[in-house]
C-alpha cells in the first residue's frame, strides 16, 4: 500500500530561522521521493477527483500517491514510481476523470530539485544565494503547471530553484520562484515560455538584483497578510 501523507505533514514542516541575503537556508530534503516518475493531476470537481484517485490505485501499483483539496475548491492527486506503473494509473485518471481533468503534468523523470522545493519549510522561500543573483518568478494558473515550469527550468538552465507553492493562498495559482545568474535566468524563464501552453502561464518575470530592503518580503511567506 502506498505511503499516505496526512495534512499536518504538508505543512507543518520544521523551518530554520529566516536568513539574510547573505545567510541562504540550507535545503531542505525532497517532501516526495517521486522519482523516476510523477504525475500531478488537478480536478475542477472535488467528487470526481475521489473517484478517479481511487481508480488510478487500483489499476496500478504506484509508490506514492497523495491527494487533497486545495482553493478554490478544486482537488490535487500527486502520483509517484515507477514509469510505466505511474503511466498507466495516469491513464486510468484521465478516463475517469473526463472533463473534471482541469490540467495534468506527467514528468517520467523528475528532477530532484524540483521535490525539494515543494517541501514545506521552502514554502517560505530561500533567498537569493548572493546579493548579485537575480530572481525569477513564473506564476501559472494551475498547480501542475507550476511543477512543469520548476522541473523544464531546473533542466535546461543552471539555476537554483527556491520554492514551488500551488494553489493554497494563490486562488488556485502555481508560483515558483529560482536564482542564478541573471542570464541564466532569463535563459531558463525563455525555456519555461517556449514550452508552457500560453493558457496556463500567466506570467514570468526578472528581478535582476533584488534589494535588500525587498529581500524580508520573499524570505517570509509571500502573501500580504503574513505573521
Amino acid at each position: 500500500m502506498p505511503p499516505y501523507l496526512s495534512h499536518d505533514s504538508l505543512v507543518k514542516g520544521v523551518e530554520s530561522p529566516k536568513p539574510t541575503i547573505s545567510e541562504p537556508r540550507p535545503p531542505a530534503t525532497p517532501l516526495f521521493k517521486a522519482e523516476p516518475a510523477l504525475v500531478l493531476f488537478e480536478f475542477s470537481s472535488i467528487a470526481r477527483g475521489m473517484v478517479a484517485a481511487d481508480a488510478m490505485v487500483k489499476r496500478s501499483a504506484v509508490e506514492l500517491i497523495h491527494a487533497g483539496t486545495v482553493q478554490p475548491g478544486r482537488y490535487l492527486v500527486l502520483l509517484g514510481g515507477d514509469v510505466a506503473e505511474v503511466e498507466e494509473a495516469m491513464k486510468a485518471g484521465k478516463s475517469v476523470g473526463g472533463p473534471a481533468v482541469e490540467d495534468v503534468i506527467w514528468l517520467p523523470g523528475v528532477h530532484p530539485a524540483v521535490m525539494v522545493a515543494l517541501h514545506p519549510a521552502n514554502q517560505a522561500p530561500r533567498t537569493p544565494y548572493t546579493d548579485k543573483d537575480a530572481l525569477g518568478i513564473v506564476e501559472t494558473r494551475t498547480a501542475p503547471a507550476a511543477i512543469h515550469a520548476g522541473d523544464i527550468a531546473i533542466k535546461g538552465a543552471q539555476i537554483q530553484l527556491l520554492s514551488i507553492r500551488l494553489s493554497d493562498g494563490l486562488g488556485g495559482k502555481g508560483l515558483v520562484l529560482l536564482t542564478g545568474l541573471v542570464s541564466d535566468v532569463e535563459a531558463a524563464l525563455e525555456l519555461v515560455r517556449n514550452r508552457l501552453d500560453s493558457l496556463t502561464l500567466l506570467h514570468s518575470e526578472v528581478i535582476s538584483q533584488l534589494h535588500p530592503d525587498f529581500v524580508q518580503n520573499i524570505v517570509g511567506q509571500t502573501r500580504f497578510f503574513r505573521i
